[in-house]
């Protein structure tokens, strides 16, 4: 088997101090992004409305674009360019007619408007606002149940709360941000974007559970080190894995970004930003936050334990 990184000794731990301000600092601007723009920018899929996913024979002006689709009656059109101007993704909120007859409408103006161009359509889209609505609260539930699921799966699974929450936040730490990026760049938000939310949840527990699998190893096999030097030794012993899982995931992804057409675009920026992210998180937020939170409560079991021993003693002293 093919690894790297063997043998190492980084005490990533010393650094999660560190840590913790980048996470913060991601998180609060993604945070005042999303508060900014009122909010994540959501697609038809939620907010109900229509789309066209067409395909030019050779790049056009986006301008040329935005000009046919007015012309066509496509109103309150918005225009998303893509594979460098040969494709397009038009959004409208309402028309006269089908879906299918506005594109022709599009096409043969744009055929006008840009000589030699020829227009084809990919796919079409229709979403009724009352439909998007429900959807975007059933999209909400899902991810709100799976980070449920995930704490109570893996504080039974490794006997310890702190490990779940852990991975939990780990979870919220990585949505959040790339919710962010998806805010700051005005990306719209759609069902395909919030399945990659749930395949990057997914990925980044799937590596978090490898981390904590190996800590529980060596935490029966090293009594003699400190929790913190098991979480380090752990790290290492599966950074190598680590490495190669995200690295041959990320050369899929940008395919699919660079190559996949504008459908996936989204979808593959979102797994993108997801899958650094959360490989970053499943070191520096979940066994990170696991060690901390674990030595808070044997701190607060220790000071417990030496309380009950100080009135025991008081109490023995005041019956001599």
């Amino acid at each position: 088997m093919f690894e790297i990184f063997v043998g190492t000794k980084f005490k990533f731990m010393e650094k999660r101090r560190v840590a913790y301000v980048i996470s913060s600092i991601l998180m609060l601007a993604s945070l005042a992004s999303l508060i900014a723009h009122g909010g994540p920018k959501e697609s038809i899929d939620f907010t109900g409305g229509n789309l066209l996913y067409i395909a030019f024979d050779q790049k056009v002006n986006t301008s040329d674009v935005r000009e046919s689709a007015e012309r066509a009656g496509l109103s309150g059109s918005e225009v998303q360019m893509a594979q460098e101007n040969t494709q397009a993704i038009i959004h409208f909120r309402s028309v006269e007619g089908d879906t299918v007859n506005s594109f022709y409408a599009f096409k043969t103006v744009m055929e006008e408007v840009a000589s030699g161009v020829t227009v084809e359509l990919m796919s079409q889209e229709t979403v009724g606002p009352k439909i998007g609505k429900e959807l975007e609260k059933k999209a909400a539930t899902a991810i709100l149940w799976s980070l449920m699921l995930i704490l109570a799966y893996v504080a039974w699974r490794f006997t310890r709360v702190s490990f779940g929450i852990g991975a939990v936040a780990a979870l919220f730490h990585d949505i959040l941000i790339v919710l962010g990026i998806f805010s700051f760049l005005e990306i719209e938000v759609s069902l395909t974007v919030v399945a990659a939310f749930l395949t990057i949840g997914g990925y980044s527990i799937n590596d978090t559970i490898v981390v904590f699998d190996r800590i529980r190893e060596n935490m029966g096999q090293s009594r003699r080190m400190s929790f913190q030097e098991i979480v380090n030794k752990s790290v290492n012993q599966t950074l190598s894995r680590t490495v190669l899982t995200s690295t041959t995931t990320l050369l899929a992804v940008l395919s699919l970004y660079l190559l996949g057409g504008v459908v996936i675009h989204d979808f593959a920026m979102a797994m993108l930003a997801g899958v650094l992210i959360g490989t970053y998180s499943s070191i520096f937020v979940a066994s990170a936050l696991a060690l901390d939170l674990s030595s808070w409560w044997v701190r607060r079991r220790q000071g417990q334990g030496k309380g009950k021993e100080n009135r025991l003693s008081t109490k023995v002293a005041a019956t001599r």
